[in-house]
């Protein structure tokens, strides 16, 4: 198995530090989740880090509504450079801004994809209120649940039509034998 010697790696400035940035997770952050409880609470249905296999790439947004074609991303301040809060580490500034960068076009890059497959991307910084991005995210998925189908059946459906002599009941078959006329229910002694 070959090492990483090509890309260096920085050391950790001190253990709690390392703790630190050993703790952050890849989802279910507290935006995020404030977020998907209000919109659950309010009926949407999503799924959650799901991955979407475009032509162009592999995406995985934080939140997906698959059937209206909606990504929603809740990006952290740091880990995405929020022009207002994003800030840039004073150690290892050499490991950090090019990996902060790369963050940033690959959220371009998933952005392209996304609307080039026809999906509508939300992308919400995490210091939003969550009314302002509960708002964000109602206004691109719309109503919680779609309007109602009734199901019609027509004679293209292939089933036998119905006479009004049986007044839409069929007779019943167990086990390969035609149903009885007028039997009696229940186990075969109780007749």
């Amino acid at each position: 198995m070959a090492e990483k010697a090509d890309k260096p790696y920085p050391l950790p400035v001190s253990r709690g530090r390392s703790a630190n940035m050993k703790a952050i997770r890849r989802t279910n952050t507290k935006p995020e989740l404030a977020l998907r409880s209000a919109l659950h609470a309010l009926g949407y249905r999503y799924r959650k880090d799901f991955r979407l296999d475009l032509p162009a790439r592999k995406v995985r947004p934080d939140i997906a509504f698959t059937g209206r074609k909606v990504a929603v991303f809740v990006d952290g301040c740091f880990w995405h450079a929020c022009p207002e809060h994003g800030s840039k580490p004073k150690n290892n500034e050499w490991y950090w801004s090019p990996k902060l960068a790369g963050n940033v076009e690959r959220d371009r890059a998933a952005d392209a994809a996304l609307a080039a497959a026809g999906w509508t991307v939300v992308r919400l910084w995490e210091h939003v209120p969550v009314e302002e991005a509960l708002g964000m995210v109602i206004a691109a998925v719309g109503d919680p649940r779609p309007p109602r189908r009734v199901a019609t059946m027509g004679p293209h459906a292939g089933l036998p039509a119905l006479d009004a002599a049986s007044a839409g009941r069929r007779p019943r078959e167990r086990r390969g034998r035609p149903a009885a006329g007028a039997g009696v229910r229940g186990h075969p002694g109780a007749a």
